[in-house]
């Protein structure tokens, strides 16, 4: 990823164009969700992090990645909690919880509540908000 100089949380949305791909900016900047089934990470089952496609951070660790059956890679806990941000979204005519990475504010996808112990949440993220580091194992800094 070629980034500018402005820090992530300080882009502007010019900026951002110029950094991500048409699907990566319609996902992460514009609240967007990939077709179900569709994303290259869905099946991704190797060690490794899962860093935010706009910049970088360390998000989800493989080791709490699991088959949801939804379409989505779905995790049940987040790499480290000031990484990731929540958000009410009733879009959709909907109330659920929208996922935002905490530092660039990109929008990841949506959490619920009926995932596997020990959280029972289910991190649903769209595959194109995220990309795959299989060799930084365990470390959760961005």
């Amino acid at each position: 990823m070629d980034t500018p100089e402005t820090p992530p949380e300080e882009r502007t949305e010019a900026e951002w164009r110029e950094v991500l791909t048409d699907a990566e900016y319609q996902i992460l900047r514009e609240q967007g969700t990939e077709p179900k089934f569709s994303g290259d990470l869905l099946d991704v089952d190797e060690p490794g992090v899962f860093r935010c496609a706009g910049c970088d951070t360390v998000l989800f660790e493989s080791e709490h990645k699991f088959d949801s059956n939804s379409g989505w890679p779905s995790f049940y806990d987040v790499a480290a909690a000031g990484n990731i941000e929540t958000a009410v979204d009733t879009s959709h005519g909907m109330e659920r919880i929208e996922v935002r990475c905490g530092t660039c504010g990109g929008h990841l996808g949506h959490v619920f509540d009926d995932g596997p112990e020990p959280t029972g949440k289910r991190y649903c993220i769209n595959s194109v908000a995220l990309e795959f580091d299989p060799d930084e194992i365990g470390e959760t800094d961005p």
